[in-house]
């Protein structure tokens, strides 16, 4: 990652890094870019024109351009009154999302006001965003495009307007106690304190980092104002078939993050399992295969099954963790021993306990199902520990 550093000649080297530059201002504004080199100059000029010199401001650009924006940035930059750091990274690590957090741990104000940078959101309600979370004593300020006052005018097309709604819908419906009193989780445009973000705790993956914020560390208060969404300055949008895969990803990761609703996605994946099990049974009988060998054959279509969608869907952050032949060799070996469990397990319930072989095959498929969802997080994807912690045990 390389950092370069912009600032008004009148307050000093231009080289200065931001963080030396004396009283910070009152509020930061980060503004993640992506080949934004057509909208950055435009920006900075309605920032300059938007916010009063009331409320002393930085604003900082962290960039993952392939552009010249960077150095558009700087040329704007010398006709601001306030100072514009740029952030330029060479790994896009989590996407927008992750360039907002970077930026977020370089914000030298209390308030961080996060905005795009095409122009889309009007700077103008900078003032308001931080005044009302003053009034209201709020940590989290978000501008919405859904209560009386505001409009997604600016999305481009039936499409995109189709997209934002089921997003929207499908967040909230996700999501219902952590989003309550937030009309619009897709929005990019809010405000929030510094002392309300657990950085450690975010694990942003594309460009919804309010969902990130609200999900992982909600502020105490929050609060909204109306916004009217504005069309790009110039360009075209970034949003993508690949962002909106990413988008659902991180829908997944964000949804599986407590243990609970882990094992029960856990669960269902279990279930759908059962079709290429079942599948590849009936293929290999038909074929004259005995039925025993051939269904353990064909659980093994299922474990594999499995395995695909829980790595990709419910342990995708935790896979670096060990390596991909490990994960699947360990992975098979608790799936089938579980077939080797379970009747053992039947017999004694039916023979010790006396549960009638409904019951006891019912109560050891819930037995054996804990067991292999404990035994895959701890075997599987939970960390190593390293050599130093396991001497200084």
């Amino acid at each position: 990652m390389t950092h370069e550093y912009t600032a008004p000649e009148e307050l000093g080297d231009p080289s200065v890094d931001a963080a030396e530059v004396p009283e910070p201002g009152a509020v930061t504004i980060v503004v993640p870019t992506f080949n934004e080199s057509a909208n950055v100059r435009q920006l900075l000029h309605q920032i300059t024109d938007s916010v009063p010199s009331r409320l002393p401001c930085e604003v900082v650009f962290v960039d993952d351009s392939t552009d010249d924006t960077p150095q558009v940035i700087k040329e704007a930059a010398q006709d601001c009154p306030f100072p514009v750091t740029v952030i330029h990274r060479d790994e896009p690590v989590g996407g927008l999302g992750g360039a907002v957090v970077e930026g977020m741990k370089a914000a030298g104000s209390d308030w961080i006001v996060v905005m795009d940078g095409d122009c889309q959101h009007p700077p103008s309600l900078v003032p308001e965003l931080v005044a009302t979370g003053e009034r209201a004593n709020a940590g989290l300020v978000v501008a919405s495009r859904y209560i009386k006052g505001g409009s997604r005018a600016g999305l481009a097309g039936s499409y995109r307007v189709a997209v934002s709604r089921a997003a929207t819908w499908l967040t909230k419906s996700l999501f219902p106690r952590r989003l309550h009193g937030i009309s619009d989780p897709m929005s990019g445009f809010f405000a929030i304190r510094r002392s309300d973000i657990t950085s450690e705790a975010l694990k942003p993956l594309g460009y919804k980092i309010l969902l990130e914020l609200a999900v992982r560390s909600r502020p105490r208060t929050v609060t909204e104002v109306p916004f009217v969404f504005q069309e790009r300055f110039a360009g075209e949008s970034k949003s993508t078939a690949a962002e909106g895969r990413r988008f659902l990803r991180h829908l997944a990761g964000l949804r599986t993050a407590d243990p609970l609703a882990r094992m029960v996605v856990f669960g269902l994946i279990g279930l759908t399992g059962f079709v290429p099990n079942l599948v590849a049974l009936w293929a290999m009988t038909r074929a004259g295969l005995h039925y025993l060998p051939a269904e353990v054959v064909a659980n093994q279509f299922g474990v594999a099954w499995n395995f695909l969608l829980i790595e990709k869907l419910l342990f995708r952050d935790r896979r670096r963790h060990r390596h991909w032949a490990d994960r699947t060799v360990r992975f098979a070996l608790l799936s089938n021993a579980d077939l080797v469990l379970r009747i053992p397990l039947i017999a004694l319930l039916v023979g010790q306990f006396g549960l009638a072989v409904l019951p006891a095959t019912a109560l050891a498929l819930v037995i054996t199902f804990v067991l292999r969802f404990v035994g895959t997080e701890a075997l599987v994807y939970l960390p190593r520990r390293s050599r130093t912690a396991r001497s200084t045990a």
